[in-house]
């Protein structure tokens, strides 16, 4: 088992959006591409997690989500249940601000600490649980969310009493057309 791993959760239908928010494109790339990039950069490999049919086209090797329609949540498990690593760094794939300082900051921490789950607190004060690196030990508790039917992300970071890093960066997720369009007309310099 190496000592870490990236993952970028694709497994999303995107309703909000009205289209595959993976494949929105910044310059030249799809915005999952750059988020897979810096998930590289900062973990040293990245799969993503979702229908591998769907990003066949891409340079990255995908993996089918085990309980597909449950949300990200069920990415995690997924990304978990592989046991590639000790530490997982997980993203989702709408967040075009990822830096790879950031996430390397985020494995260090996780790295230097007990918890099972290190979480990104953003510049604007926001917690980001798709920012994260989750330790192998939580897969226990993210299955039994999931057998409980509680699927949300939030809630399982409380119970994992997950450790805040504090990044100076502020994380957009978009999950709108009005919220890419915003993006676009004041992308990060």
């Amino acid at each position: 088992m190496q000592r870490a791993a990236g993952f970028v959760l694709v497994g999303g239908r995107s309703s909000r959006m009205g289209e595959d928010k993976a494949r929105l494109k910044i310059g030249s790339r799809f915005l999952v591409e750059v988020v897979a990039g810096e998930v590289l950069r900062a973990a040293g490999s990245v799969t993503l997690i979702g229908n591998p049919e769907a990003f066949a086209d891409l340079p990255f090797a995908c993996l089918r989500d085990e309980r597909p329609g449950l949300g990200p949540l069920a990415g995690l498990e997924t990304a978990l249940a592989i046991q590639r690593a000790e530490f997982n760094l997980v993203a989702g794939c709408d967040m075009p601000n990822l830096r790879c300082e950031d996430l390397a900051q985020l494995l260090m921490m996780a790295e230097e600490t007990r918890a099972l789950c290190t979480l990104a607190r953003d510049g604007d004060g926001r917690r980001h649980p798709l920012c994260a690196v989750y330790r192998s030990g939580a897969l226990s508790f993210v299955s039994a969310a999931l057998d409980g039917g509680r699927l949300r992300l939030q809630e399982l970071v409380e119970e994992l009493e997950a450790v805040e890093v504090r990044i100076d960066s502020v994380l957009h997720n978009l999950n709108t057309p009005e919220e890419w369009a915003a993006w676009k007309a004041a992308p990060p310099v």
